[in-house]
């Protein structure tokens, strides 16, 4: 739940967009919580990454992606 009360803060930011500091903050918290919730899960998140992204992105395999298709 806290995870996606951050989620929904960092929406706000993006949103926003008037505080870059702010906004680098809410970013942090999502980060913060989502590693913490694939730590309780026995979830290693550098490999997950380097699996899934370590080519780039799936279908372009540009890092960043340029195709838009690794956005959520």
């Amino acid at each position: 739940m806290w995870f996606m009360e951050e989620v929904g803060e960092l929406s706000a930011a993006l949103r926003d967009r008037n505080d870059p500091n702010n906004l680098a903050l809410e970013f942090a918290d999502v980060l913060a919580w989502l590693a913490t919730l694939a730590n309780i899960a026995g979830v290693d998140l550098e490999d997950a990454m380097a699996r899934k992204y370590g080519d780039g992105c799936p279908k372009c395999h540009a890092n960043p992606c340029v195709c838009g298709s690794a956005k959520p």
